[in-house]
């Protein structure tokens, strides 16, 4: 039976990502845990096979924590990549009235995905950032009627609370990016991705001279970001997911040349490429 963690307790994003990239399958069984750290030294530390974890949303950016532990915490692959449609929703304990809401749980993530909204219907409500949105919608349910949660209706429905009202994002085109990180590397599919993080020495035209090693061997890159170094002020380390494999020979030969041009280098894994439902 293969260990999948993820982001607790149960009804979180997370576990509907961990749902998804499962489905059809009936050889695991799921692991909450309270903290991204603690889900990620899991895998690490092999308490559990595989972890999934936020990456990126397409309203809030990189999850940096992730990014963080991937690059200089871990020794981990990337094995997979999920992407799911996020929907927010208000949720309170039953019988409560908006207007006696005072305080609001949730994710600094799924905040942000509100901020109009919250900025608008409870300008005077105070914030409380948890470890997850459904930490928060558990709060709510064991408190008083004076808190609202923002989460997942699944959420909501574990911890038997009232939907106020559905889908508060800011924008419709919310989506969350999960990768599956594990010590072992996922077979070649028909279409790939992969991942590497790397820093340039800091000399003029570094990172473009890296970046044109892509175009040189005709990769198609599909994301760039970049992280302090935290060992320099001013000095960062950039996260590149290309189309491809590694065993593919022009990605192969691309990474062997970024590699020799780089001061520092890891590869983060090569895994077959979601393909988002519509």
């Amino acid at each position: 039976m293969v260990r999948i963690g993820f982001l607790g307790p149960k009804g979180t994003f997370s576990q509907e990502a961990m749902f998804t990239y499962t489905e059809g399958r009936n050889d695991f069984t799921g692991v909450d845990y309270n903290t991204m750290v603690e889900l990620i030294m899991a895998v690490e530390n092999d308490e559990i096979d595989e972890a999934v974890v936020p990456i990126e949303n397409s309203l809030e950016g990189a999850v940096s924590v992730t990014m963080d532990m991937l690059a200089a915490d871990v020794d981990l692959k990337i094995k997979a990549e999920v992407v799911i449609e996020v929907k927010q929703n208000l949720m309170a304990k039953k019988g409560t009235e908006t207007k006696d809401i005072k305080y609001i749980l949730s994710h600094p993530q799924p905040i942000g995905q509100c901020r109009k909204f919250l900025d608008s219907a409870f300008p005077r409500a105070l914030i409380k950032y948890v470890y997850s949105t459904a930490q928060a919608a558990k709060e709510v349910a064991q408190g008083e009627g004076d808190m609202a949660a923002i989460g997942s209706l699944a959420a909501a429905k574990e911890y038997g609370l009232e939907v106020l009202k559905e889908s508060i994002q800011d924008s419709d085109n919310n989506f969350t990016r999960f990768v599956v990180i594990s010590k072992k590397e996922a077979k070649k599919a028909e279409r790939n991705k992969t991942s590497i993080v790397f820093s340039t020495e800091d000399r003029p035209g570094s990172l473009y001279r890296i970046l044109d090693i892509f175009s040189l061997w005709d990769i198609n890159m599909t994301r760039i970001e970049s992280r302090p170094a935290k060992n320099e002020l001013g000095r960062y380390i950039f996260f590149v997911d290309i189309k491809g494999h590694i065993e593919d020979q022009d990605v192969r030969d691309a990474l062997t040349m970024v590699k020799r041009k780089t001061s520092f280098y890891k590869f983060l894994g090569s895994y077959p490429e979601f393909q988002i439902r519509c």
